[in-house]
This record gives C-alpha cells, sequence and structure tokens, in this order.
C-alpha cells in the first residue's frame, strides 16, 4: 500500500475527489481520537506549516498530521516532506 501511495503522489497533479474525501475522513477520526474541534485543528496545521515554511521549503500537498492515542495520552506526529533548506536571510524574515 505504501508503493501504491508512493506512486499516486509522483503521478497526481491535482487532488481528486477520493484525496480529498481520505483527508477529511482523516481530519474526522483526528478530531475523534483527541476531542479537538475541527477548527483548532486546521488552524494548528496552518500555524505549524507557517513556523515550518520560514525555514524550509516544504511540500504541503503530502503533509501528513496525525493524532495518535496510547497509554491515556495523545500524540500530534507531523510528517513533513523537505524540499530544501532555505538561505539564512529567507529564514530571518517572517511570511
Amino acid at each position: 500500500m505504501a508503493i501504491t501511495s508512493f506512486i499516486e503522489r509522483i503521478f497526481s497533479k491535482d487532488k481528486s475527489a477520493k484525496s480529498v474525501a481520505k483527508d477529511r475522513l482523516k481530519l474526522v477520526l483526528m478530531q475523534d481520537r483527541a476531542s479537538i474541534p475541527g477548527h483548532i485543528l486546521e488552524q494548528m496545521r496552518k500555524d505549524i506549516l507557517q513556523v515550518v515554511s520560514r525555514y524550509l521549503e516544504i511540500d504541503e500537498s503530502a503533509l501528513d498530521l496525525n493524532l495518535e492515542k496510547a497509554d491515556g495520552s495523545v500524540a500530534l506526529t507531523a510528517n513533513i516532506p523537505i524540499k530544501r533548506v532555505l538561505p539564512e536571510t529567507t529564514a530571518s524574515t517572517p511570511k
């Protein structure tokens, strides 16, 4: 399955309806697991992207945020593909 998703990411240019539906389902599941309202999760995602983008050029389309519940606690994990490190002058200037 990982190979299939890798190939899809390489060859797909636009998000398909299936991909959008999958992302929405993941968001709903994350909300349910952590009891965090959807608008807060979306704002967290935007804030994380904004901060990371100050220092790195990232592939936002392949960003993967997950909430994982274990031993009574919840962890937010982020898989953010990095394209390159931005020059120091760009990194010091907020976007």
